[in-house]
C-alpha cells in the first residue's frame, strides 16, 4: 500500500479560506443561506467553514447544521452489518432558503442524491449548491457536480482519497492511497 500527500495542513487552510471567500461572493450576508454538513465527514468541513465565516469574515447570524443521510442511501441495506446512524442537527426551516451542502469528498454522487431526498423533511429549499473539499471527477455514477471545489483529483477506482481533520484525526491533510 502506498500513499501520496495531496494536501498538507497549510494547503487545506488556504483552500478553506478560498472556499469561504467564494461563498461570500455568491451569498453576501447569508441572510437567506444555510450551510449543511453531510454526516459523518462533511460535519468537520462545515464546522471549519462556519467558524471562518463568522470569526475571520464577520458573517453574523450564520445558520448551519448537519444532515444524516444514512437511511436515505440506496445501499443502506446492502452491507453485511447494519449502518450506524449519525445525528441530524438542523434547528431551522430550509423552506425558500439557499442551501449549501458541504461534504469532504465527492465520489460517486450517491451521498448527494441521498441528501437531496433527506433535506425535503425540513422544507423545500429555494436553491441547493454543493461545496466539496475534494472532487474525484472521474468516479461519478450520477450527474452531480460541485458548485465549489477545493481540489480536483483524478483517482482511479482502486485508489482512495482520505481526508483527515485535526478535530478528529489529529492533523489536517488529504492523502491518495493506492491499495
Amino acid at each position: 500500500m502506498s500513499q501520496k500527500v495531496l494536501l498538507n495542513s497549510k494547503e487545506v487552510n488556504i483552500i478553506l479560506h478560498r472556499l469561504a471567500c467564494q461563498l461570500i461572493e455568491n451569498h453576501i450576508d447569508f441572510s437567506n443561506t444555510v450551510i449543511i454538513g453531510l454526516q459523518p465527514r462533511g460535519k468537520y468541513l462545515a464546522d471549519r467553514l462556519a467558524h471562518m465565516l463568522k470569526e475571520d469574515y464577520g458573517i453574523k447570524d450564520l445558520e448551519y447544521g448537519y444532515l444524516d443521510i444514512t437511511f436515505f442511501r440506496d445501499d443502506f441495506r446492502r452491507g453485511d452489518k447494519p449502518l450506524e446512524a449519525n445525528t441530524t442537527h438542523i434547528e431551522f426551516i430550509v423552506e425558500d432558503k439557499n442551501v449549501v451542502f458541504v461534504d469532504d469528498v465527492l465520489y460517486t454522487g450517491r451521498s448527494i442524491r441521498a441528501a437531496l431526498t433527506a433535506i425535503q423533511s425540513f422544507g423545500r429549499p429555494k436553491h441547493i449548491e454543493l461545496l466539496t473539499l475534494i472532487d474525484r471527477r472521474f468516479s461519478r455514477h450520477l450527474p452531480i457536480q460541485p458548485d465549489y471545489r477545493g481540489r480536483q483529483v483524478d483517482a482511479i477506482n482502486e485508489e482512495k482519497v482520505i481526508v483527515n481533520w485535526k478535530e478528529n484525526d489529529g492533523e489536517d491533510s488529504v492523502y491518495l492511497i493506492n491499495k
